[in-house]
C-alpha cells in the first residue's frame, strides 16, 4: 500500500483522489488549503463547490493539516499556478527525503515564466530538499475521471524508474498511463493548449464556424511545439497525449473552462464578469497567456495566436478584430 496525498481540493484534485481510491491499494488523503474547506467537504462527504455529485468514500482522508504531507510517499500537487509557490512553501518544511512529487497543474508561473515542476523544485531547494519532481498531464476532464470513464495520460520524470513507479501506482481499468522522460514537453503541452482553447472558444462564441476552429487547433499545436522545443522539449512529445491529445479535448469539449471563457468573450461578454461566473473554478489559460508570451519573448519565438489572445484578455481587443488580424498576417510556408 502506498500513502498518497493530493494537494488541492479543486475538481481535478478531487477527481484524482477518487480515481486512486477506486483503484485500491492506496491510503489516499485530499488536502485543502484551509480547515474550513476541509470541514465542509468532510461534513458533506462531497466536494459540493468544485465537484458536486460524487460522494467521497470514507477511505479518503480529508485534512488541512500540513503535517499530513510528512506521512505520504507520493505527493500530487494540483494547486492552481497562481498559488503554487506560496502554498508549497507552507508544506515544504514537512517534506523529507524518500518522497516524490507529481505535478498535475497545467500552467506557467506569471512573471518568472517557470513551469510548475521548476517552481516546486525551487521551493524545495530553498527548504534544503532535492526530491524527484515530475509532471502528470493529458486529455482529462475531472468530471469524466471522477465517473471512472476510460482516460489515458502521460507521466514524465527525468528518471525513467520513478516514472514507471508512478505509472504502476496510478494505473487502473479506467486510467492508463504512458511514461516519458520529457518533463518539459509534457508540462508545456498541457499548459499552452489552454491558451489555444480560449481562442477556439472565441471562434465558437463569435459563430465563425468549424473551419477556423480546425485552423486554430492545427496552427496552435505548431505554436506550442515551437516554444516547447525552444525550451528544450522533444517535438514528438507534442504529438502525443499531453500535446495534440489535450489540445483537441480542451478546444472541442463542452466541459473545458478555458473554451467556455473564450466562448463568452466571443459573445461579447467582459472578462471580469466571465471569471466571476466560474464560481471559484480556475481557467488556467487566462494566467498562462501572459506567462506564455513572456516565455516566447525570452526564447524569441513567434506566437501570433497567443499574442492576439493576450490583447483580447489584457487589453480588451475585440475578438473579431483579433481573428481578422490573424487572417491578414503575411503569407508564409506552412512548415
Amino acid at each position: 500500500m502506498s500513502r498518497i496525498i493530493v494537494l488541492g481540493n479543486g475538481a481535478w484534485g478531487t477527481a484524482i483522489a477518487l480515481s486512486l481510491d477506486r483503484r485500491g491499494g492506496h491510503q489516499v488523503t485530499l488536502w485543502s488549503h484551509s480547515m474550513e474547506e476541509a470541514e465542509k467537504i468532510a461534513a458533506a462527504r462531497e466536494n459540493v463547490l468544485f465537484l458536486p455529485g460524487f460522494p467521497l468514500p470514507g477511505s479518503i482522508e480529508l485534512t488541512a493539516d500540513e503535517a499530513a504531507v510528512a506521512e505520504a510517499e507520493i505527493v500530487i500537487s494540483v494547486i492552481p499556478s497562481a498559488f503554487l509557490r506560496s502554498t508549497l512553501a507552507r508544506v515544504a518544511p514537512r517534506m523529507h527525503k524518500g518522497q516524490m512529487i507529481v505535478s498535475a497543474t497545467k500552467g506557467v508561473e506569471d512573471h518568472t515564466f517557470l513551469r510548475m515542476t521548476e517552481v516546486i523544485s525551487s521551493v524545495l531547494e530553498s527548504a534544503g530538499l532535492l526530491l524527484p519532481v515530475g509532471a502528470f498531464s493529458g486529455p482529462s476532464f475531472a468530471h469524466e475521471v471522477a465517473q471512472g470513464q476510460p482516460t489515458a495520460l502521460t507521466v514524465a520524470f527525468a528518471d525513467p524508474a520513478v516514472a514507471a513507479r508512478v505509472r504502476d501506482e496510478f494505473s487502473s481499468e479506467s486510467l492508463r498511463l504512458y511514461t516519458s522522460a520529457d518533463v518539459i514537453g509534457v508540462e508545456l503541452g498541457g499548459a499552452l493548449k489552454n491558451v489555444i482553447a480560449i481562442a477556439a472558444g472565441v471562434v465558437a462564441g463569435a459563430g465563425l464556424g468549424f473551419n477556423p476552429a480546425a485552423a486554430l487547433m492545427t496552427r496552435g499545436i505548431a505554436e506550442i511545439s515551437r516554444l516547447a522545443v525552444a525550451c528544450g522539449a522533444q517535438r514528438e512529445t507534442l504529438a502525443g497525449l499531453s500535446g495534440v491529445g489535450d489540445l483537441v479535448l480542451t478546444c472541442t469539449g463542452s466541459l473545458s473552462r478555458n473554451r467556455t471563457v473564450g466562448q463568452a468573450l466571443g459573445q461579447g461578454r467582459k472578462l471580469p464578469e466571465i471569471l466571476e461566473s466560474l464560481g471559484g473554478h480556475v481557467a488556467e489559460g487566462v494566467h498562462t497567456t501572459r506567462a506564455a508570451l513572456g516565455l516566447a519573448r525570452k526564447h524569441r519565438v513567434e506566437m501570433p495566436i497567443a499574442e492576439q489572445m493576450g490583447l483580447i484578455l489584457n487589453e480588451g481587443k475585440d475578438p473579431r478584430e483579433a481573428i481578422r488580424d490573424l487572417m491578414l498576417r503575411p503569407g508564409k510556408d506552412e512548415i
